[in-house]
């Protein structure tokens, strides 16, 4: 292809100017400007160096004006080469009172953006045109969605190195923001206060991996969780509206048979109920105005089966863009495929490897966090002791390697509930009883409780949390110490 003329690419010398003057007649309207503007953002390199200088000056309390200016590029040397003083005064002169520094700087932000624009569409067709054999053409179209996504996020999307101060700064805001938040988390409440106090909440580019056997609950805790953030979400006047929205990627269950049992949960109707549609008229018009009620829940369905890891990211970027995103939920990750390039290969272990690695990406890359379903290995069956271990996760080292917390999802009462009790050749009947008894009471004292069990925490203490389980709703929520009594759960 043809080499870009970048003296015909979109810029405009005089606004940059005037916007320059503005800031050095009114320091004070930098505040207007400085969440999205940058130096980079300047088309003439003399204008981002005064621009840079500029912000430094002001960041750090000091006034930025002709005179700071010229005694600061006289110290480092470089006046000649932003054009000495007859420049910088050329350039105070270039505003009045009247300019709009929000417009103008707006202007410029534009101006670059479309000069990023035409670069990345340069870039785009430049490797269409070069067809590699190891880069398919599906990853050449990933690679230059994710290009726009950040072009359209973020600018340039270009982060690069960080000054140890300003990490600590940001510490610092996600410190106090736990310390004012109610329930002291620094992250989304799943909506269960004691999980919340053991994770410190849902944390932005975290992957949590949420593992269990079949029927342990985990997709009606990842549900629940879902459900209970996107409540929130809808509830609240002061959240970031590009930080509102739950994706939900459901590999193994329909869109409205998801809803459904969300539906069931909420609204204290079994799910047996609503596919049957055994109600009477009192619980049918609850779940009527229950959809009413919801409608504008920020939660959106995928029920695409074997999607890719790639198209996960994909749909992911464009729903963020699109409708805002805070969380996504994936279930779960041993349906997932791997990318076009890894299929036939037969190395399963290999392509969860490049799953796990891109969730975690992912959750990185759009500073949210992912919750990732994912099953156990049979062999934990065999064991007296049925309680899940790091070891237990199907395919685990990657996983392993990868996630930020591993949790796993333990109901001792599914075990035990169906362990009732033979009578054994030759046992007396007394002390058959006596098992008997001694199972129905171990039965109703595990009957309503779960466990999660935080096997992995990067950013704190591992240990177990209990929670209150309705199977009818499939629902799991706080434990109160009532709850631990066998009678209120008779």
């Amino acid at each position: 292809m043809d080499e870009l003329d970048i003296t015909r690419l979109p810029r405009s010398t005089e606004a940059e100017q005037a916007l320059i003057g503005a800031l050095l007649a009114n320091n004070k309207a930098y505040e207007k400007v400085s969440e999205f503007l940058r130096a980079n953002h300047f088309s003439d390199p003399i204008h981002s160096k005064v621009f840079d200088v500029m912000a430094r000056l002001i960041q750090k309390g000091h006034v930025a004006d002709v005179i700071t200016l010229k005694n600061f590029f006289e110290q480092e040397g470089t006046l000649n080469e932003v054009g000495g003083i007859p420049y910088l005064i050329k350039l105070s002169e270039a505003s009045s009172p009247l300019t709009n520094v929000e417009y103008y700087a707006q202007f410029v932000y534009d101006k670059f953006l479309r000069r990023e624009l035409i670069s990345t569409g340069y870039d785009i067709a430049s490797e269409a045109m070069n067809e590699k054999i190891d880069e398919t053409t599906a990853l050449q179209i990933e690679k230059a969605e994710k290009r726009l996504f950040e072009l359209a996020m973020h600018g340039d999307g270009q982060k690069g190195f960080q000054d140890f101060g300003t990490s600590l700064n940001q510490a610092l805001e996600l410190i106090e923001k736990a310390y004012q938040k109610e329930g002291k988390v620094s992250g989304l409440s799943t909506g269960l206060a004691d999980l919340d106090k053991k994770m410190g909440g849902l944390n932005d580019s975290d992957l949590i991996i949420l593992a269990g056997r079949p029927a342990m609950g985990k997709s009606a805790l990842a549900m629940n969780i879902a459900y209970n953030v996107a409540e929130t979400m809808m509830n609240s006047e002061t959240m970031d509206p590009h930080s509102k929205g739950v994706a939900i990627f459901s590999l193994e269950m329909s869109a409205d048979q998801l809803a459904s049992r969300i539906l069931a949960s909420i609204t204290d109707t079994s799910g047996h109920k609503l596919r049957n549609g055994d109600m009477e008229l009192a619980e049918f018009n609850r779940v009527v105005a229950a959809v009413r009620s919801y409608q504008k829940l920020p939660l959106y369905i995928d029920d695409t089966p074997g999607i890719t890891i790639n198209t996960i990211r994909t749909r992911a970027r464009r729903l963020k863009r699109t409708h805002g995103l805070g969380l996504i939920v994936i279930d779960y990750i041993q349906l997932i495929s791997g990318s076009e390039g890894k299929k036939g290969e037969g190395n399963r272990v290999q392509e969860v490897s490049e799953i796990s690695r891109g969730l975690k990406i992912l959750a990185k890359e759009l500073k949210v966090p992912v919750i990732a379903l994912s099953q156990l290995n049979r062999g934990l069956e065999q064991r007296d002791d049925k309680r899940p271990l790091m070891s237990d996760l199907r395919e685990s080292g990657s996983i392993e390697q990868d996630a930020d917390i591993v949790m796993f999802v333990f109901r001792e009462n599914y075990y035990i509930h169906n362990a009732e009790p033979k009578r054994n050749t030759g046992e007396s009947e007394e002390n058959f009883q006596k098992r008997t008894e001694e199972w129905q009471i171990r039965d109703r004292e595990t009957a309503n409780l779960g466990e999660v069990i935080l096997g992995k925490h990067r950013h704190g203490s591992t240990g177990t949390v209990k929670l209150f389980w309705n199977g009818e709703y499939a629902r799991f929520s706080n434990l109160t110490r009532d709850e631990y009594l066998p009678e209120q759960r008779g």
